[in-house]
């Protein structure tokens, strides 16, 4: 036997050089929303690392964008990975739109992520996978466009910071036991505004 078919076999990549997910990217640009909020980081040094967070390829990449901040945002192993999209489903739009509607399945979870982009979700044909699911926002110089249709209940647990969040064409007379979308995240130097509409009107009439 020779010892040439015993080595020149590739390593697996360590986990810092694991390609990132756009799950990563949206717990990362979380944490950096929260440093924000609470004084831990400056505009200027958020708008900085969320320039480094979206130029990122690797989770080794995401890694020292959030070491000074006490917490660690990427999976530590590829064990962890898969479980941190799991129900969940991630929208991001950067420099550009993205957009919802039609027929489709709304996860427990929805990251929905904008950057100098918007993203437009319309629920009106919309399934929920369960009577209260949650939006994930992560807004920054961008918007949030939803639509519901009406007997939807929407709460606002957002944190906007110079942002804006408008319910105030959301169908405001809707029972607690309704189901029900729950907003939460950061709204940076941006907006989210939410409509109720019933099915078959303009598909975002936010003109009006």
């Amino acid at each position: 036997m020779t010892m040439g078919n015993a080595v020149n076999h590739p390593k697996p990549p360590g986990p810092d050089r694991l390609r990132a997910s756009d799950a990563d990217r949206d717990r990362v640009a979380q944490l950096l929303g929260d440093a924000l909020a609470d004084g831990r980081l400056s505009a200027e040094e958020h708008s900085e690392r969320l320039d480094a967070l979206y130029a990122a390829k690797t989770l080794g990449e995401l890694e020292p964008i959030t070491a000074d901040l006490g917490a660690a945002p990427a999976a530590s192993s590829a064990a962890e990975l898969p479980a941190s999209s799991e129900g969940s489903e991630n929208i991001v739009a950067v420099f550009a739109s993205a957009d919802r509607s039609g027929r489709w399945l709304v996860e427990p979870r929805t990251n929905a992520s904008a950057l100098f982009g918007s993203v437009s979700l319309d629920l009106r044909e919309a399934v929920l996978t369960q009577r209260e699911v949650v939006i994930q926002c992560a807004v920054t110089f961008g918007e949030l466009k939803l639509t519901l249709p009406p007997g939807v209940r929407v709460v606002n647990r957002t944190t906007p910071i110079f942002g804006e969040v408008n319910l105030k064409k959301a169908d405001s007379a809707v029972p607690v036991d309704a189901p029900t979308v729950r907003l939460t995240g950061t709204v940076i130097f941006g907006s989210v505004n939410v409509r109720t509409r019933a099915p078959g009107e303009k598909k975002f009439p936010w003109s009006r």
